[in-house]
């Protein structure tokens, strides 16, 4: 368990001694594909690191329709700034997706170390800024941009973000998830995608997208004021 813990930013920087307490206040978990891990309302007393498969985390409007707010890959921690409230309860859902493993902590053995080690405060402060500062830049996306410009963007920031490995984008969520994630309707996610095919931006091969034109796939997306800044990470 020390490899994955060290791999992930939160606690990167720990000593030996350190790791082996945050080992023994966690715990393994293995769910199986659209299993709940926990839901919206329930009392917050751990954290987690997706260490294999994906976590969407969600809410559901009053007529039951689903937002999802993010999905954590492999490597990344969520539910951690609960820790610093009285009484915390999880503002959201989290499901899988797919065959899912994470690693749960004890909010309050982790705290306490915290007190001791002021470098992994900081760093916990760093990272929950980090995304705050991501959030803030998602909501000027998802509610000034266009469906077209945020499907662009989304799309521009994966292949910039992965274009060492060539032109194809991997769509590792369903397109219905995905499309959630962006605010758009499923049918509408699709119908943006075939126009940027007719347009010979792009080619859908499945949950493969090659990208042909990059630069007139930049161009909608830099229209858009987006570019992928805040909508593609980890998607």
């Amino acid at each position: 368990m020390s490899t994955e813990l060290k791999q992930s930013y939160l606690f990167a920087r720990l000593d030996e001694e350190q790791i082996q307490r945050v080992e023994a206040m966690s715990r393994r978990i293995r769910l199986s594909d659209g299993e709940h891990l926990f839901q919206a309302g329930e009392k917050a007393t751990r954290f987690y690191l997706v260490t294999q498969g994906q976590i969407k985390l969600y809410r559901l409007s009053l007529n039951g329709n689903e937002k999802v707010i993010e999905i954590i890959s492999p490597g990344h921690t969520f539910a951690e700034a609960l820790m610093f409230q009285e009484s915390p309860n999880f503002p959201v859902n989290a499901s899988t997706i797919g065959e899912t493993e994470v690693i749960s902590f004890d909010n309050s053995a982790f705290f306490a170390m915290l007190r001791e080690s002021v470098d992994t405060c900081f760093r916990l402060m760093g990272d929950m800024s980090q995304r705050l500062k991501r959030l803030i830049k998602e909501i000027d996306d998802l509610t000034l941009q266009s469906a077209t410009g945020r499907v662009a963007g989304f799309l521009w920031g994966r292949w910039n973000a992965g274009k060492a490995n060539g032109n194809t984008i991997e769509l590792n969520a369903p397109k219905g998830v995905l499309a959630s994630r962006l605010s758009v309707k499923p049918e509408t996610f699709s119908r943006i995608l075939h126009n940027f095919s007719e347009q010979k931006l792009i080619q859908v091969h499945g949950s493969s997208i090659e990208v042909i034109d990059e630069e007139g796939l930049y161009r909608h997306a830099e229209s858009a004021g987006i570019c992928g800044g805040s909508l593609s990470p980890d998607l």
